[in-house]
């Protein structure tokens, strides 16, 4: 009996050591483990993937089609698109904008035979904001203090119009065509937007060429256009770009009512109180308004935007 459990212990004993044996054979290495946590985080990443950009092979800006067919234009348009697709945090900010100040762009755009693919340009310059240039422009439309008061915007330390949407928008109207007039395509006069007709006819007059794409231009007029294009194909077809936004994502314009001022006004925090608001929420909607005061001795008439009631918190 004692000769049988001695052999049963000795086969019980080979059991189990081939059962570690195998389990350690099994078991996988460091790194196997470290290669499967790597693949599984890049299955987990699909949804963000760095690829080249296809072009779009009708691009154009305000139906002038762009030669795709030149190599250097080409690289041209890529960067652009490659530059502003993956500048993913500002491209997002300007669809959100886009669509609380396109509605009031787009009619006066309209209204003056402009084509539609000039809002980007305001995007182009401005990204929709009150912004100043180290040069002193000025407003979404980026409108120099001579070219303000030029074309009728009242332009001082009280008052400066060019922080006006409407009003600016018009004046950039406008220049617009009146110099399209001058050099005949709205890409050239895109282009003169930005460094200016007597820029623009500069190049031309030197180079003796007559078209943007054939002009050897600065680095910022140069890619002005291309830059454009692209933003108004991001904005236009987000979800095409990767961009996954939804209506309720997008700022929207609150809606306001007129109230007209033809007096001096000594105090604007005074005056919003007048209608619960504060001096804060009175210059959002009238940014234009440059100082807590207005002048206005000679009497003109002021147009002051009032949000209604409702949309933001009340002033204590």
């Amino acid at each position: 009996m004692r000769h049988l459990k001695n052999i049963l212990a000795a086969i019980g004993f080979l059991f189990v050591i081939g059962s570690l044996i195998y389990a350690v054979q099994d078991a996988p290495t460091q790194n196997e483990m470290v290669l499967k946590e790597h693949n599984e985080k890049i299955n987990s990443n699909k949804g963000y993937q760095i690829s080249a950009i296809e072009i779009p092979e009708d691009l154009n800006f305000a139906d002038e089609a762009v030669p795709l067919d030149d190599p250097e234009i080409l690289e041209r348009v890529d960067r652009e698109f490659l530059v502003n697709t993956y500048w993913q945090s500002n491209a997002l900010l300007l669809m959100k904008r886009a669509n609380k100040y396109f509605p009031i762009i787009e009619p006066i755009l309209a209204k003056n035979g402009i084509p539609d693919d000039f809002k980007y340009l305001a995007v182009a310059e401005s990204a929709l904001t009150n912004v100043v240039s180290p040069a002193g422009a000025t407003g979404f439309w980026q409108i120099m203090k001579a070219t303000g008061r030029e074309y009728g915007l009242e332009v001082n330390a009280n008052v400066d119009e060019r922080y006006h949407i409407e009003k600016s928008t018009q004046v950039a109207c406008d220049y617009l065509n009146k110099w399209k007039k001058r050099f005949g395509t709205w890409t050239l006069t895109a282009a003169a937007y930005n460094a200016g007709p007597g820029g623009i006819q500069k190049y031309m007059n030197i180079q003796k060429v007559d078209d943007y794409y054939d002009l050897l231009l600065g680095h910022e007029t140069g890619r002005y256009v291309f830059r454009i294009m692209a933003i108004k194909e991001i904005i236009s077809n987000p979800g095409k770009y990767g961009f996954d936004v939804e209506k309720d994502d997008l700022y929207d314009a609150v809606p306001t009512f007129k109230v007209e001022v033809n007096k001096p006004v000594t105090d604007w925090a005074d005056f919003a109180s007048l209608y619960e608001i504060n001096y804060k929420i009175l210059k959002r909607h009238n940014p234009w308004l440059r100082e807590p005061h207005l002048n206005n001795a000679s009497g003109k008439k002021y147009v002051i935007e009032i949000p209604n009631k409702g949309y933001y918190r009340q002033s204590k």
